[in-house]
């Protein structure tokens, strides 16, 4: 993940593989129950001015992300799943009743997973991309980007040339090994986390 950017433009060939790329992830049902409002030069600050207004900037830990040249606000569809399990082929699972029918938000999982692949993407065409939480304002962004309000906004990707960046303050934090996080056969509590009730 970077949190610094030059202000370079993207070539839109090179953007259009990484958004293609992202398109491929697996889907519940083939729904492909996801949507990307892409901003790129100056229209990033119709996002950046109402989540980061220039008064709120000067304290800021990176600055050089706001020059990131792209932005891309992937939004999860639930409609495009309960329409999808309405359908014929799938109607039996029940799941076409609504998106209460459904124990776990597929297309939450889905979407997550087409950002997975743009920031893989991202990264094989050379750029830097960081994913960040979307904290303040969202309903103002999707008042002035049009957003329907049936779609959720998992978060942003900014992407672009990356510039000397800082790393941010969990870089430093140690990934868990292999045997701390794999169960294998059965869970095992003495691995780390809940022990499963009774």
């Amino acid at each position: 993940m970077r949190r610094a950017f030059r202000p370079d433009a993207l070539d839109d060939a090179v953007l259009d593989r990484i958004l293609a790329t992202a398109m491929r992830a697996p889907s519940a049902g083939n729904s492909q129950g996801w949507h990307f409002v892409v901003l790129t030069g100056t229209e990033t600050a119709v996002f950046w001015d109402r989540t980061l207004p220039p008064e709120r900037r000067s304290g800021f830990r990176w600055p050089e992300l706001l020059a990131a040249p792209v932005l891309v606000l992937p939004f999860a569809d639930p409609a495009a799943y309960t329409d999808r399990y309405a359908e014929p082929d799938k109607a039996a699972t029940g799941l076409g009743a609504g998106s209460h029918a459904w124990p776990v938000p597929y297309w939450t999982v889905d979407t997550a997973m087409a950002v997975q692949l743009l920031l893989l993407a991202a990264h094989d065409e050379g750029l830097g991309a960081l994913f960040f939480a979307v904290f303040r304002a969202e309903r103002e962004v999707r008042t002035a980007l049009g957003v329907p309000d049936q779609l959720e906004l998992l978060g942003a990707v900014a992407l672009g040339h990356p510039a000397p960046d800082e790393p941010g303050r969990s870089a430093t934090r140690p990934r868990r090994p292999l045997e701390s996080v794999v169960h294998r056969g059965r869970w095992r509590p003495e691995l780390g986390g809940a022990t499963p009730a009774p």
